[in-house]
C-alpha cells in the first residue's frame, strides 16, 4: 500500500535531513545530496528550498554547499534530558580517558546507524576520523558492532544490509573484508574488538549500554595504539568498559529515563 502523499513528503524530508548530517562540517553539492537520497535534482532542490525556508537546512555562501540548519540544534535544546546526560558522560568520561591514555567515545544508536555524542582523549589517533556529531553506518564503528550484537538475528540482518548497501553506495566494496573480520573478531571475544582490522596499529573495544527496556541504546568505546593496548590486554579492557558502562546506564536512568531502575 502506497504512503499518502504528505507522509510520503515527510519521509523524503526526515531521510534527506539523515543523509545531510553524514556531512556535517563538509556539506553537499546539489547533485551528490540528490543521488544519495534518490531522489531527482528539481525534487531535491524544491525541497531544500522548503528546509532552508524554515532553517532547517542551511547553505554556505562560499561553495553553496548544503549543511544541517541552526533550527535542528535549536530544537534539540528542548529534548528533556539529553543534554545533562551528555554533561555527565562527558564528565565521567574525560578523567577516565586521560588514565587509560586513550581516546573514549559514547556512540548513541540512531535506526542503521550510530551518532557520536561525546568524544574525550589526550590523542589523536591516525585513522579515528569520529568527532562529535559524526554519523555513520553502525557496522562501521566497533562500537556500532557491539550494539548489533544485542540484537535479535532478523532485526541485525535488517541493519546490517542496509549498513553494507550504504557502505557500497559511498564507498565501493575496498573495506568490506576489514568490516567482516572486526564483526568476526567481536563475535569471538563476545564485545566490540578491532585489533587493527579497520586502521593498521588502532585497536578499539566497545560494550553497549542498555536502555530501560534491555535493548542497547548506546555504545562506549576505548581506542588507542596497538602498543598500548595488545591484545594480551582484552579481558583487562573489557572489565574497564563494563564498569564504566554501568556508571554511564546509572546516570541515563536518573537522566533519561526518570529515575527508572538500572
Amino acid at each position: 500500500m502506497d504512503m499518502p502523499t504528505g507522509t510520503q513528503s515527510l519521509s523524503r524530508s526526515i531521510r534527506l535531513l539523515r543523509v545531510l548530517a553524514t556531512r556535517g562540517e563538509i556539506g553537499w553539492r546539489l547533485s551528490d545530496l540528490a543521488v544519495a537520497c534518490e531522489l531527482d535534482k528539481s525534487t531535491a532542490h524544491r525541497m531544500l528550498a522548503a528546509l532552508l525556508k524554515e532553517r532547517l537546512v542551511q547553505q554556505r555562501a562560499g561553495d553553496r554547499r548544503y549543511l544541517p540548519g541552526p533550527l535542528l540544534y535549536e530544537l534539540g535544546l528542548s529534548v528533556h534530558g539529553q543534554h545533562a546526560f551528555q554533561a555527565a558522560a562527558q564528565a565521567r568520561l574525560a578523567p577516565w580517558a586521560r588514565r587509560m591514555e586513550a581516546s573514549a567515545l559514547l556512540l548513541l544508536r540512531s535506526g542503521f546507524e550510530y551518532v557520536c555524542s561525546v568524544r574525550v582523549g589526550p590523542a589523536r589517533l591516525p585513522g579515528l576520523m569520529v568527532e562529535q556529531g559524526t554519523r555513520r553506518p553502525l557496522f562501521t564503528s566497533v562500537g556500532g558492532v557491539a550494539i548489533l550484537q544485542t540484537l535479535p538475528a532478523e532485526e541485525a540482518r535488517e541493519v546490517l544490509a542496509n549498513n553494507i548497501e550504504q557502505e557500497v553506495a559511498k564507498r565501493g566494496e575496498g573495506r568490506l573484508e576489514a568490516l567482516q573480520r572486526m564483526r568476526q573478531e567481536s563475535a569471538r571475544h563476545g564485545f566490540g574488538v578491532n585489533l587493527g582490522d579497520v586502521v593498521s596499529g588502532v585497536h578499539a573495544f566497545a560494550v553497549p549500554i542498555a536502555g530501560p527496556d534491555a535493548s542497547a541504546f548506546a555504545a562506549l568505546c576505548l581506542i588507542g595504539t596497538a602498543e598500548r593496548f595488545p591484545a594480551s590486554r582484552v579481558d583487562e579492557i573489557r572489565d574497564e568498559l563494563t564498569r564504566m558502562a554501568g556508571e554511564l546506564r546509572k546516570d541515563a536512568a536518573a537522566l533519561l529515563w526518570h529515575g527508572a531502575e538500572p
